[in-house]
């Protein structure tokens, strides 16, 4: 058979959404001269409309067409629908081809690859750890080599060299508990805050109660995740198992803070969050977490301390979103989503900073920056616990906190797409008018994160 070199690869992308479009795009421009690719019968004639300026790229009616043509194949689909859409166009699969899958959990993508793949058909899988409107350049990008020649492996790292991100090599099973870790507690954590002010009826920038610092973050996130599509989440969510205890034990450490807090056992809030604490980011505070135990995460080889973000108040400030209605200072907050999370991570033995530099989101690394940058001052982590036992101006938002999560617990539990969809989409409403005005500061908050670390 003759050796394809990577300028010659027709390369397939089943699956036209964002993601799909952003693949196609960036491959185009780097110079792969055919991209076939397909969407929905009923999307054909808008999928010819946008090919028609993208060089090498070639709509066609349907999988069949783009399996039978294409030397490497992406299925782009939702988790939800790869099974069938796999058991229909697998089969057409042109034989020697390349087979991967853009899932963000790998265990059903796994099991329809071997159900329905022919035997000839060597299996790479990929997952790009970002949403398509962030620029894929030096994120991290898994790469699963399940059935594949080292030749094949090499073909692949070239074709997909135009994305520029950094390669990371896993197993199936390596790449969902990975993605757990660093994704599922986090959207979690922000889908509760959603939720909640959704049900405060209250943009919480202008509550005069969530301004500046951590604040800017937490509401800046929070939109740009319910901007996205619901089904970005909820694969992930609800069909990887390790999500589901993960989400279930999220909602439990809020629920245990938030019993301690209304009982007003301080003692007892800070020396759960000091274990929490040390265990996460060491008892030394210089900066530099504690070493990982080997198995907390798979081909991960930290040094013996894993590199800390350390987000300073001036780089925190620099970023805003609407206009806060009081003009006094905001009241201090408890930071229970924060203060659970940590508690999480140590009630399931999962260190972020291994995970952090194997293969984090850019929502993930931001998320531990400012666990980081409350927890590792003891002023402000001391503030926090005193704010969550003797005071009470947070204290109505913390228990639509509490409800939210075990709602977005219970439904993971329960295993409903449809549910998920619902909580997320009345959500999302309540929001879309004001993404727009959040969406400058998130990618300005993401470019910063990416290229300007600011130590304090």
């Amino acid at each position: 058979m003759t050796t394809l070199e990577s300028k010659d690869v027709a390369v397939g992308i089943i699956g036209m959404g964002e993601m799909g479009k952003m693949y196609a795009e960036r491959l185009s421009r780097g110079g792969c001269k055919r991209i076939n690719v397909c969407d929905l019968p009923a999307k054909f004639d808008s999928l010819v409309e946008y090919c028609k300026d993208k060089e090498g790229v070639v709509a066609m009616q349907d999988g069949h067409l783009v399996s039978r043509e294409s030397d490497f194949i992406i299925y782009s689909v939702e988790a939800e629908y790869l099974d069938g859409v796999v058991k229909q166009y697998g089969p057409s699969t042109k034989m020697g081809a390349i087979v991967s899958g853009q899932t963000s959990v790998k265990a059903p993508e796994r099991a329809a690859f071997e159900k329905y793949l022919p035997a000839d058909v060597h299996i790479i899988s990929i997952h790009s750890l970002h949403g398509p409107t962030v620029a894929p350049d030096g994120q991290a990008l898994i790469l699963i080599q399940h059935r594949a020649t080292d030749e094949k492996m090499r073909l692949v790292e070239q074709v997909l060299a135009p994305l520029k991100s950094r390669y990371v090599h896993l197993s199936y099973d390596e790449h969902d508990e990975v993605t757990a870790n660093t994704q599922a507690v986090t959207h979690a954590a922000f889908l509760s805050m959603g939720t909640a002010w959704r049900c405060m009826k209250a943009f919480p920038w202008e509550t005069g109660r969530y301004v500046g610092g951590i604040e800017v973050v937490k509401t800046n996130i929070t939109l740009r995740i319910y901007a996205a599509k619901w089904h970005v989440y909820a694969g992930l969510a609800i069909l990887n198992p390790t999500a589901k205890k993960q989400i279930h034990q999220y909602a439990s450490s809020v629920s245990d803070l938030f019993k301690l807090m209304i009982e007003g056992r301080e003692d007892e809030l800070r020396t759960r969050v000091h274990a929490a604490r040390d265990f996460v980011f060491g008892q030394n505070f210089s900066g530099e977490s504690t070493p990982s135990s080997p198995t907390s995460s798979p081909r991960a080889t930290p040094s013996s301390h894993a590199s800390s973000i350390l987000l300073s108040d001036k780089a925190l400030d620099r970023f805003s979103i609407g206009s806060p209605s009081a003009s006094e200072p905001p009241p201090p907050n408890s930071q229970l989503a924060l203060l659970a999370m940590v508690d999480c991570w140590h009630a399931l033995q999962i260190r972020p900073f291994v995970h952090l530099a194997l293969a984090a989101t850019p929502v993930f690394r931001f998320w531990i920056g400012v666990a980081e940058y409350l927890f590792r001052s003891n002023e402000r982590l001391e503030a926090a616990i005193q704010a969550a036992t003797r005071t009470v101006d947070h204290r109505s938002d913390d228990t639509e906190f509490l409800c939210a999560a075990r709602g977005w617990s219970d439904c993971v539990t329960y295993g409903s797409f449809d549910a998920y969809k619902q909580r997320f989409e009345e959500t999302r409403s309540f929001f879309e008018p004001r993404f727009e005005e959040s969406r400058l500061q998130n990618t300005r908050m993401f470019k910063f994160l990416a290229e300007e670390p600011v130590k304090p």
